[in-house]
């Protein structure tokens, strides 16, 4: 026991850099101004903590640029040192891809790249990468502007708009990385420049959907959207078995392929039940328009849901709105929370729509597994699709995001008990097997995908799910911005 803990080590100091790499990395980043933690500094534990405990990465050092010219040199000195560079923008990344999801990389926390300006005349936002979700919605708010995002505040803007950015005003104004009009992003040889559809034309294509495999984005140009006037969340829950919760599934996917409005958001989240055979069903979503238009709309599913429900209605401003899906509070500035997780993540496409025989397998199983488990964990049915979706009316070959063709992306989350590590492997099993009852009783050639901010470590087809037909023109992409792989992590487009 004692020569394995004494090999591990052994490994962790190597991966961690020599005295003298950290006295040459010490020197370099000094000269430039540049703040920086290495191993063995007070700060270090806290720095390259990741969000899932899951993981235990090493960089060898995380610095702390200020602006683009920063984070030019960081990554001209990590060249110097054959280091790998990575960004980490909110530090979310399910997998840490952040700090390099592996040890030894050298990491760019962008932190205080926190910026935000509005051109009240255009409505055109520049978003420096070091901002969360929750300090954009409140600071665009205060200017009567909005943006299709997520909901949980302390999601950083850089992988979140790189890799699609789905919220509930997405049917209505499509994803975060669709508003963008331009990148401010430095390249693997330091260049800095400013990615466009007239400039840089295919660098710009890629970093819509994949930026953090080509350079390292330093702030975005949006085009933002006029704050709605009111706003309606609504939330109906249910305590089901087995039979009910599945036809409630089917009566939302068949509800979503009417002609409802591109202003309704929602989804379907599922947990444990009260007792063994039932889950807990809860309809939730936005409402992006007068509220008495609520009702009307709503009651073709309703009428199919069973009576009395658990209700809970809440129309205000749309700050408000962002709020009370954000759990409360927007406010960035008190601690984040960990957790130690596993996700995975399906994107169900229009011209095949889930089977019954596929959702009674999938709710018979979260219902007795689910109930028995010692895991944390939850379901998401969210809305990507149906008529008037604002993201399946973008060209597939728009932008480097793959999936502008399904119904519902799912996200499949199963926490350790207590949320902390470690991690029991029967909660992979747990997991995986509950997405194989949906893709085992699925036609054998379902075109089912997987959603890239929901990233997911044992993936084996990662590039097929995540990046379809676009995958071979990201890798020229790759040869041809970051030919040296400086730019590397565990699902990075593969040089």
């Amino acid at each position: 026991m004692y020569a394995q803990v004494f090999v591990l080590l052994t490994a962790i100091s190597s991966s961690l850099g020599s005295p003298a790499l950290q006295d040459a990395l010490r020197g370099s980043l000094s000269f430039h101004g540049i703040n920086v933690s290495f191993p063995g500094d007070p700060s270090y534990a806290r720095v390259s903590s990741p969000f899932n405990l899951r993981f235990s990465f090493h960089p060898v050092a995380v610095t702390f640029p200020k602006n683009p010219k920063e984070v030019s040199e960081v990554i001209r000195i990590g060249v110097s040192q054959k280091l790998n560079v990575v960004a980490r923008s909110g530090g979310h990344s399910y997998i840490a891809n952040g700090l390099g999801g592996t040890d030894g990389t050298l990491v760019a926390d962008l932190m205080n790249l926190s910026n935000i300006t509005v051109d009240s005349a255009t409505g055109t936002a520049i978003i420096e990468s070091g901002n969360r979700l929750g300090d954009i919605i409140t600071e665009l708010a205060n200017e009567g502007r909005a943006l299709p995002h997520g909901v949980c505040p302390y999601v950083g803007i850089g992988g979140h708009a790189s890799f699609g950015g789905f919220g509930f005003t997405s049917r209505m104004w499509g994803l975060t990385l669709d508003t963008i009009t331009a990148v401010n992003t430095v390249l693997a040889n330091g260049t800095i420049l400013r990615a466009t559809e007239y400039n840089y034309p295919d660098l710009f294509w890629g970093l819509r959907g994949s930026a953090s495999s080509f350079g390292i984005t330093t702030s975005i140009e949006v085009a933002t959207l006029p704050a709605p006037p009111s706003a309606t969340i609504f939330q109906y829950t249910w305590d089901l078995n087995v039979t009910a919760a599945a036809q409630g599934l089917a009566a939302f996917q068949s509800f979503v392929q009417t002609n409802i409005p591109g202003y309704l958001g929602g989804e379907i989240n599922l947990s444990r039940g009260p007792s063994a055979g039932t889950i807990t069903f809860e309809l939730l979503g936005g409402w992006y328009a007068p509220i008495e238009g609520l009702n009307a709309t709503l009651m073709p599913l309703l009428s199919q849901l069973p009576n009395r429900p658990r209700t809970l209605i809440q129309t205000g401003t749309y700050l408000n709105s962002a709020t009370i899906l954000a759990g409360g509070s927007l406010d960035t500035e008190r601690p984040d929370g960990h957790d130690t997780f596993y996700a995975k993540s399906l994107m169900t496409p229009e011209s095949s729509p889930i089977s019954d025989k596929a959702l009674f397998a999938f709710v018979q199983y979260i219902a007795n597994q689910g109930f028995t488990s010692q895991m944390e964990w939850f379901v998401q049915f969210e809305l990507y699709g149906g008529k008037n979706s604002a993201i399946n009316s973008v060209s597939l070959n728009a932008t480097a995001f793959a999936h502008r063709n399904s119904i519902f992306t799912i996200q499949f989350y199963a926490s350790a008990p207590e949320k902390a590590p470690p991690y029991p492997s029967s909660g992979f099993t747990f997991l995986d097997d509950m997405v194989q009852t949906l893709i085992s009783n699925s036609p054998a050639n379902w075109e089912f995908g997987a959603y890239p901010n929901y990233i997911d470590d044992k993936l084996v087809n990662w590039r097929q799910q995540y990046y379809g037909s676009h995958y071979a023109r990201l890798h020229s992409l790759k040869d041809k911005y970051d030919p040296q792989d400086l730019f590397k992590f565990p699902t990075a487009i593969d040089e």
